[in-house]
């Protein structure tokens, strides 16, 4: 039988080089953390086919702002488990962005 051959995955290194809190691609920390609208069209503009979007932050989100929410408060949840130093600083950036999305 012939071999097959093994072709390397691309792994995108640098996806979010250039992306500074500096720059206004990224809040700060004391600003809720998270990338902001500017950080979230270079992402898009760099990576084409990206759905990516901003925070939901409204109180009452209905339809599928409301469900990016909830998706986003558990896969959080799931970080303040995983990085227990960063879930008992209430400055992190975990915590700030969590505040944000009120999660």
């Amino acid at each position: 039988m012939a071999e097959k051959k093994k072709v390397p995955l691309k792994k995108n290194k640098g996806v979010m080089k250039g992306q500074t809190i500096g720059g206004g691609y990224k809040r700060p920390t004391k600003a809720g953390a998270g990338m902001s609208a500017k950080g979230v069209a270079k992402y898009r503009r760099d990576n084409p086919g990206s759905k990516l979007k901003t925070a939901v932050t409204e109180s009452n989100p209905t339809g599928a702002r409301a469900k990016r929410r909830k998706s986003y408060c558990a896969r959080s949840a799931g970080q303040m488990k995983q990085f227990p130093k960063a879930a008992k600083d209430p400055n992190s950036r975990l915590r700030q962005a969590r505040k944000r999305w009120k999660c």
